[in-house]
């Protein structure tokens, strides 16, 4: 490839593959790239197979070897936006904030823009990473998910901060509407990775992958369903929603780990919110520059509070 492109992705193919199309292969082979990536590159010449570009319909062959080309990235840039900010907290170095559910935190492939990253460029100066897509960005909570974020200011705040979620030195908690009945209190630890089936989902269930480990503690009983507090020692992606759900109780509403309710009062309260029921409540950690100690939390908004009433009534 002549254009500058991320390192070439290379597998061997099986007896299992042999004679199948190349593109459903890979779709099941390497789920850290999309079908439609895949497809696009293939079209675009960006596969072979020993050594032969192949087409969307060329068979695979036993003991072949693949070799992908993904295409490099489209340059993106963040731009400052004028999106309201919830700040609870600013000085030289940080800035803590309640981010609202449905705000995606920076830019990516399906959200160039109208992203919390954009909010902030226009809020104040955001500096630190190496990522101009995510300046001052040191953790992430998903696009549904609401409540308390800590963002650097200075390159050093944002520095010390990657140590300190890296060093688990910060205190984490999240609310969340757990479907059924969690027990009373309960540590998941397991290991977390990507799943081998749906690149957008991650799993515990895998004996490869990363530590993960959520303390759940139930604090009040619902109807069909209980409100959890869960505290993080580590912060893997989906980490809660993958903990509860592969453990039986999925959070209410979530669209990628949920299952189908059968109770209608519990599937009304979770087609009403239409989000995963899930909020960074507190945060809690001592200031990388300063060293004093910083406490911050919030309540639900008001969508997690009606779901909260109407499962009250329940």
């Amino acid at each position: 490839m002549s254009e500058s492109a991320p390192t070439p992705t290379v597998l061997t193919l099986s007896a299992d593959d042999a004679g199948e199309r190349i593109d459903r292969v890979l779709a099941r082979r390497c789920p850290e790239f999309s079908r439609s990536a895949l497809q696009r590159w293939i079209e675009q010449g960006r596969v072979e197979q020993s050594g032969e570009v192949v087409s969307r319909k060329t068979k695979a062959v036993n003991g072949a070897e693949i070799l992908i080309h993904p295409a490099p990235p489209e340059p993106m840039s963040a731009e400052p936006q004028a999106i309201p900010l919830h700040v609870l907290f600013e000085d030289d170095h940080l800035i803590i904030l309640d981010k609202p559910a449905g705000l995606v935190v920076h830019p990516a492939p399906g959200h160039p823009d109208g992203t919390l990253v954009n909010a902030l460029l226009h809020h104040a100066e955001v500096r630190g990473g190496f990522d101009p897509l995510r300046p001052g960005i040191v953790h992430r909570l998903d696009k549904d998910t609401s409540g308390v974020m800590v963002v650097a200011k200075t390159p050093r705040a944002h520095e010390r901060l990657v140590e300190m979620f890296q060093q688990h030195s910060l205190e984490r908690a999240y609310l969340a509407i757990a479907v059924g009945r969690p027990p009373q209190s309960i540590r998941y630890e397991t290991l977390h990775g990507r799943h081998p089936a749906n690149r957008k989902k991650f799993t515990s269930r895998s004996d490869r992958g990363r530590r993960a480990v959520t303390d759940l503690e139930s604090i009040e009983l619902l109807h069909g369903s209980t409100l959890v507090r869960c505290r993080l020692e580590t912060g893997r992606t989906h980490q809660i929603r993958v903990h509860l759900a592969e453990h039986g109780h999925p959070v209410l509403g979530d669209p990628l780990y949920g299952k189908s309710i059968g109770d209608p009062e519990l599937r009304r309260a979770a087609t009403e919110l239409g989000r995963q029921a899930l909020h960074a409540a507190v945060l809690s950690f001592a200031h990388p520059i300063t060293g004093e100690a910083m406490r911050f939390e919030t309540e639900p908004p008001e969508d997690f509070q009606k779901a909260l009433r109407s499962l009250r009534r329940g």
